[in-house]
């Protein structure tokens, strides 16, 4: 058995205690790590791997990162999805009485972060818990930097999927999860988790009772119904496994974690996780990219809060119209008052991250300069709110009214210096005149630096030497440098201290006691300004509720400045939002299109939708003629209606949607064993069972993957399912011509194409849409654009011309079959109706002609 030296005794023990984390072992200036850690880390963070004696026979290896720059190497291993176990020594090493105590303070993982130089500002860094089976669910989730706390639970026979779409928006970085159930495959994470780092439930799922007094004692509270959970179990289990799992690994105070939100997923408009990729809410489709993305051109916020939750309105668009023309009446008196956007903005760029800034506090990690940073976004806040008062809309009226925290502001100015340093251990932190006994050892300090000034100039005319000067360090202390040139002029009541290349070092008796002086006076000083320091951040962690109130107004006021002022440059028009159940937009536009586009080239379009004529579109045309982006199009504009922006269009009114569905594109799931038709086929199941009478469909082909005679029965069935069991509002863009007959089977369902310009062999697209049908696809010249060879091209010409010429071809032949899920078709109602004994000769005669023109 290897014998080990007490200190790797020591460190063996504590990394017993944590198999699965790298452990950060402090050790003086330095964190360490030793054996499999140092060889991970030194890869992960390309730092050299060296290697020390630790008792045994062979080198233990080893490498290591400073202290005091230790959260950009926490950063990388974290992003990585590694865990952190941070050993801080328990005591003074040079009191310590043999093996210094040491203690994990803490384990950093992707979902504990709080330090917000690891973090992304823009948006959330969420650790989520998913709990429950099939019929019954939970979600809850938080963001421990800002301190955002919520639990949704779910039942029914959809409630498991809609958790796990729920965890798709939310794209936790770490996802508590029963790793023996059969969601996950194997090892493999689940494709709706995301990039998320799986950690087994196991430890921390709780029975209800247990799950219940976990929160009790967090909050201190007698009933969790103030939170709104009456009722609720899976949800109080799935939040108590999360503080349970951050007391077990942040092992900081939580006290900024005051609350914990309810909430339902019909509490906004909704949308499933294909409908959020295919819409580019937040990232682009392809490269994943926020450039590119709604978010990506809306967002002008100024601050971090801001752009967080403007993310936040962007994916949860509102079902209040109240809610949703307060924001409107907002961001139009901002949009047309340039003096007072001007204004606000300006003020919101000297506010500081308050959210993080509270958590920091809660935590008992804010610093000095944290603390500066909260005081001067107090004062932006108050200057935002002097601003306001003269505003008209009641949301703003609202905010005006926030909670500037005055006395907080007063506070921190009456107590931190103005120059506090970013450290709590080297003083100068308090402000001159709030502790009378930090002034004086501070003003000792002073006098001893001055002191040593004036003994430095008298030794040099005492001993007749030029160079020569005092000078500090940690190791020796004060001393004496002479250079070696001037050694012979030495006086004999010098002790030789130190030899270095060029110059010797000394220390006198008079030096001596003035360094016992002078380190005893500094290190009280540091020491009194620490625990004077520990105290006020304890005495700000009382107000945390009161910060975080105003961090949301704040953040609130932020989005609809936001929205203003894209509203004014981009030349957005304020939409009616109504209860109404239609969708009427005249020159609508495409916001992140249009945004790409130079010169304002793109061209508009108007759409009508109603409950009654005009419910169904079908729209044809060829391809690149612009049919996607319509669709697309007109789902983002209600999106942003709703959400309480203004948006690109001359005119519109709109009727609140409930949810909004897009079947788009091409792809395959070949990890689940499903094809790219399967996954089109889910994904229109998923319409058809959970669309509304209120709900908003887009579909861009459908039936494209199988053969022909199938895809177009599928499509034409699905289009009548649609029309007649849902009732929703749908845009179908297809290839099918054929499907443009339903309109004259159906008095809701209306055509519409995309208009070209054919002269010759050559083809302009106009990119207007149209009432109508179109005939042709014109794939062909897409290919020709597309650099397709001339020889494919002319060949291809060749086999359409003989196919619409000579061959029964889909798009010749009659295929429009009875509808599968229509109860009658127009013939057989008409012969229901009839009584042939009561027909004469010739009328039966006129009915055949009739029906055989109508055929």
């Amino acid at each position: 058995m290897t014998r080990y030296t007490p200190m790797m005794e020591q460190y063996l023990e504590i990394k017993k205690e944590h198999p699965d984390a790298i452990l950060f072992f402090r050790l003086g200036d330095f964190y360490e790590m030793f054996f499999e850690d140092a060889v991970l880390a030194s890869r992960e963070l390309d730092i050299v791997l060296t290697g020390r004696e630790g008792g045994g026979e062979e080198r233990i290896p080893m490498c290591g990162v400073p202290y005091h720059s230790v959260e950009s190497y926490l950063a990388r291993l974290v992003s990585r999805g590694f865990k952190v176990a941070i050993c801080e020594q328990m005591e003074d090493p040079a009191q310590a009485k043999g093996i210094v105590r040491r203690e994990v303070t803490r384990v950093v993982t992707p979902g504990t972060i709080l330090e917000a130089e690891m973090l992304d500002e823009s948006c959330n860094n969420y650790l989520a818990a998913l709990t429950g089976n099939d019929r019954l669910a939970a979600v809850a989730y938080i963001d421990i930097s800002t301190a955002e706390f919520r639990v949704c639970e779910l039942s029914g026979e959809a409630a498991q999927t809609c958790a796990q779409d729920e965890i798709m928006r939310l794209a936790p970085a770490e996802l508590l999860l029963e790793k023996d159930t059969s969601i996950l495959e194997g090892d493999e994470p689940p494709i709706w988790a995301g990039k998320a780092l799986i950690d087994d439930i196991a430890s921390y799922r709780l029975n209800l009772e247990q799950a219940r007094k976990i929160l009790q004692k967090h909050f201190a509270v007698e009933s969790l119904d103030g939170f709104g959970l009456k009722g609720y179990t899976e949800g109080i289990c799935a939040a108590a496994a999360i503080i349970l799992f951050l007391e077990q690994t942040n092992r900081t105070a939580l006290q900024h974690l005051t609350s914990l939100g309810v909430y339902q997923l019909g509490s906004w408009l909704q949308m499933d996780a294909s409908t959020r990729r295919n819409l580019e809410l937040t990232a682009t489709l392809r490269e994943n990219r926020r450039e590119g993305s709604l978010l990506g051109v809306l967002d002008c916020c100024c601050t971090a809060m801001g752009k967080r939750m403007l993310r936040k309105w962007i994916e949860q668009p509102l079902l209040n119209t109240e809610e949703i023309n307060q924001r409107l009446d907002a961001v139009e008196e901002m949009k047309n008052d340039l003096t007072l956007r001007s204004r606000l903005r300006e003020s919101l760029r000297g506010v500081y991250d308050l959210e993080r800034l509270a958590a920091k506090i809660g935590a008992g990690i804010a610093t000095p300069r944290d603390l500066l940073a909260l005081q001067y976004s107090l004062q932006g806040a108050a200057e935002i709110a002097a601003n306001l008062e003269a505003c008209n809309s009641t949301l703003l009226n609202k905010l005006a009214a926030m909670d500037t925290l005055q006395d907080v502001h007063d506070y921190i100015a009456a107590t931190i210096a103005e120059d506090a340093p970013l450290t709590v251990r080297e003083g100068g932190i308090i402000r001159e005149g709030y502790n009378q006994q930090v002034d004086e050892l501070r003003s000792l300090s002073t006098r001893g630096a001055e002191w040593l000034v004036e003994y430095e100039s008298r030794e040099k005319q005492r001993t007749g030497m030029k160079y020569l000067k005092v000078g500090f360090n940690k190791v020796f202390g004060y001393y004496i440098e002479v250079s070696k040139s001037n050694v012979h002029l030495v006086p004999g009541d010098y002790i030789r201290k130190q030899t270095l290349v060029n110059t010797e070092r000394f220390i006198s008796e008079e030096l001596k006691k003035y360094e016992e002086k002078i380190l005893g006076a500094r290190e009280k000083l540091f020491s009194l300004e620490y625990d004077e320091f520990v105290s006020i951040r304890a005495q700000l962690g009382s107000e945390l509720a009161r910060i975080q109130a105003t961090a949301a107004q704040v953040a609130s006021l932020d989005v609809l400045g936001c929205l203003a002022e894209k509203a004014f440059l981009n030349n957005y028009t304020r939409p009616e939002v109504d209860r109404e159940r239609g969708i009427d937009i005249k020159g609508g536009r495409h916001p992140v299109v249009e945004h790409f586009l130079p010169g304002s080239r793109f061209v508009p379009n108007d759409l009508h939708l109603d409950s009654d004529n005009a419910r169904f579109a079908i729209i044809t045309g060829p391809n690149m003629g612009g049919k996607s982006t319509f669709l697309r199009q007109n789902a983002l504009l209600v999106l942003l209606a709703q959400m309480g922006s203004f948006i690109p269009a001359d005119q519109a009114r709109i009727g609140l949607v409930d949810k909004i569905f897009t079947r788009v594109g091409a792809a395959d799931d070949l990890a689940q064993g499903q094809s790219t038709f399967m996954v089109e086929m889910v994904e229109v199941a998923n319409i058809l069972h959970n669309a509304t009478a209120s709900s908003l469909i887009i579909l861009d082909e459908i039936g494209r993957g199988t053969s022909t005679y199938d895809g177009l029965s599928i499509a034409q069935a699905v289009s009548e399912y649609i029309y007649t069991r849902v009732g929703a509002k749908a845009l179908f863009a297809t290839h099918y011509h054929e499907l443009t007959a339903l309109s004259e089977e159906f008095s809701g369902i209306f055509n519409l194409s995309v208009s070209v310009n054919e002269s010759g062999d050559s083809v302009i697209f106009l990119k207007r849409v149209l009432p109508g049908k179109a005939d042709k696809s014109y794939g062909v010249h897409v290919a020709a654009l597309a650099g397709a060879p001339a020889a494919v091209v002319k060949r291809a010409n060749e086999i359409l011309a003989q196919l619409e010429t000579s061959s029964p071809s889909p798009s010749g032949t009659n295929l429009v079959q009875p509808g599968l899920f229509v109860e009658k078709s127009w013939l057989e109602q008409e012969l229901e109706s009839l009584d042939p004994d009561l027909l004469s000769a010739r009328e039966a005669l006129q009915l055949i002609y009739r029906w055989k023109e109508r055929v």
